[in-house]
């Protein structure tokens, strides 16, 4: 932890070594003509005391400059949050940090249109969000979206993202979720985004045969899909790893631990068995109960190593070319703000 006071504030940087190997090993700027400086960031804070910029955290989102360049940096103390969040199409370049997603709550809770439902939308690229609990706590009579992300290169650390139905709508552009949470019982993870979850926990609280996805990959020239690499799979119940909202739809679970809640045949053509021939469901190396093959649907793949290869990486995104570190600097206006990261 490196702390500096600047004019009353204090600045306090917590750095968790387990999590900042990851920010660290995807260091890059986020596109090769971009002239952002990715070390530094102005810092707006957030605190429902009045102990701070703001009160709310969509005043300070509202606060940053239409089509800025510059790095944002929202830092959130802990708090519960009611707030129903949009992060605009022009406001690139926006970190949402709390200090521990246990304690840094934001919660709504709406239902209705799947679009228009979430808690949190991200329409801007290039956004992250760490140490987030993010929620919808409408309950389990309908589309009650937590997080919508449809920007094009948005970035999760440690969040928890909770609801039921349709919990995270991962609707577009390229997406990275690391070591978070995502609980729900039905198709709680849907949209045509490409998508990496690295390290994530996925959470079924379906009953019975509640899909974990519903990917919307519409033709095969689409370069979408959701890849789930060395996660784990619980649930109280029992849950299909997934369905095809869309004919197209693509998912791959890879070196993921399955416990018994995913069902002996894994996946469901949703109603329409014309979607076996064009979906493309595959596993590699999974292990634990759920992840016997022996009963899966004929038309779902046990990847070769080879063609495991490509989904592996962060390259199935282009990862390594718009991932960034945690930012070293920060700064109020002209003023720097040095912070020592170990």
């Amino acid at each position: 932890m490196a702390m500096k006071i600047y004019n009353g504030y204090e600045i306090v940087v917590l750095v968790a070594i387990v999590f900042l190997g990851s920010f660290m090993e995807n260091s890059a700027t986020t596109t090769g003509t971009n002239t952002t400086d990715m070390s530094t960031a102005i810092l707006i804070s957030v605190d429902q005391s009045g102990n701070a910029d703001f009160k709310k955290i969509q005043d300070a989102i509202d606060a940053v400059p239409s089509k800025n360049s510059e790095l944002y940096f929202i830092r959130i103390k802990p708090g519960t949050y009611r707030e129903k969040l949009q992060v605009p199409v022009d406001k690139p370049f926006i970190t949402l940090s709390g200090t521990l997603a246990s304690n840094t709550i934001i919660t709504w809770g709406d239902t209705g249109e799947i679009n228009q439902s979430a808690t949190l939308s991200v329409f801007a690229s290039d956004f992250v969000a760490r140490y987030l609990t993010i929620q919808n706590t409408f309950g389990t009579t309908g589309r009650a979206v937590a997080l919508r992300v449809e920007g094009d290169r948005a970035a999760f650390y440690s969040c928890n993202i909770l609801s039921y139905q349709d919990t995270l709508l991962d609707d577009t552009g390229r997406h990275y979720y690391n070591n978070c949470y995502i609980e729900g019982a039905t198709d709680f993870i849907c949209g045509n985004a490409a998508s990496l979850f690295e390290k994530c926990h996925l959470h079924s609280l379906s009953t019975v045969g509640g899909a974990i996805t519903a990917q919307h990959r519409n033709s095969s020239s689409e370069d979408t899909g959701y890849t789930f690499l060395n996660c784990k799979i619980t649930g109280i119940g029992t849950a299909l790893l997934g369905r095809p909202w869309g004919p197209y739809s693509r998912v791959v679970f890879a070196l993921t631990y399955m416990s018994s809640v995913v069902v002996p045949q894994g996946w469901d053509d949703w109603g329409d068995p014309s979607k076996q021939s064009t979906v493309y469901y595959g596993e590699y190396r999974c292990y634990g109960p759920g992840a016997d093959r022996t009963k899966r649907v004929g038309w779902s793949k046990s990847l070769s190593n080879q063609e495991a290869t490509p989904f592996l990486t962060k390259d199935i995104i282009g990862g390594q070319g718009w991932l960034r570190p945690l930012p070293t600097h920060f700064k109020r206006g002209s003023t720097n703000v040095t912070v020592n990261v170990p």
